[in-house]
């Protein structure tokens, strides 16, 4: 059973508040990513979980436009700290939330149970051995292609976690796999992409937005 007590016992935190249609959450983030990086190699397993990225903003926003259908139900990977899943949860979305690092699940359940969605489904969740029973109306992520070596897998859990009907929506920036990604796809699916661009201050950021179905 996760205890948010031993939770804060284990981990220094800062938090952070997001605004998501007039509603507003409160997320708990690491202080510092020290402790979760490699000294001998910084770029194994690298906490890419421990920040909300502009394409979860994204996501959210994208999630929020859909009709609520209870029975319709929702599998997100690379789920890191929980932020689209939480937020799709208080938009009445029957989520399931799935992340590999256990860190980032421990965060995931932290940030579930101060946002009061203590029924959201948390679950570990290997991509090369999705282990779960279940079929999904969506699967959905952010940020989840960083390597070449993913693609293979993910195309398997699709193929095996999205139901005949279903819909997978992926949100990211420009990654250098993308290429290879969308050729292993177009075989299965039939794609559709998007840009989005995201504004702060001075600043842009380019958001890709893909749809996929069975085709």
């Amino acid at each position: 059973m996760f205890s948010l007590a031993l939770f804060q016992k284990q981990y220094e935190t800062d938090s952070t508040e997001v605004v998501v249609n007039d509603q507003r959450f409160r997320f708990l983030v690491p202080k510092s990513i020290d402790r979760f990086i490699d000294p001998v190699d910084p770029l194994l397993n690298f906490p890419l979980w421990a920040k909300i990225w502009p394409a979860s903003i994204v996501l959210t926003d994208t999630l929020a436009h859909l009709k609520v259908h209870p029975a319709k139900r929702f599998l997100e990977i690379g789920a890191g700290m929980g932020f689209v899943s939480v937020v799709a949860t208080h938009l009445g979305l029957n989520f399931t939330l799935t992340e590999y690092d256990a860190h980032a699940l421990d965060f995931a359940r932290a940030n579930a149970l101060i946002n009061k969605c203590p029924t959201l489904v948390i679950r570990k969740l290997d991509w090369n051995k999705p282990d779960l029973q279940d079929m999904f109306d969506y699967i959905v992520g952010s940020e989840i292609l960083y390597k070449e070596e993913s693609i293979q897998p993910l195309l398997k859990l699709f193929k095996k976690l999205l139901k005949p009907t279903g819909k997978v929506i992926l949100v990211g920036e420009i990654r250098k796999h993308d290429r290879a990604f969308y050729k292993a796809m177009e075989p299965f699916f039939d794609l559709k992409i998007q840009r989005k661009v995201l504004r702060a201050l001075n600043e842009k950021t380019s958001i890709y937005l893909t749809n996929m179905r069975f085709k």
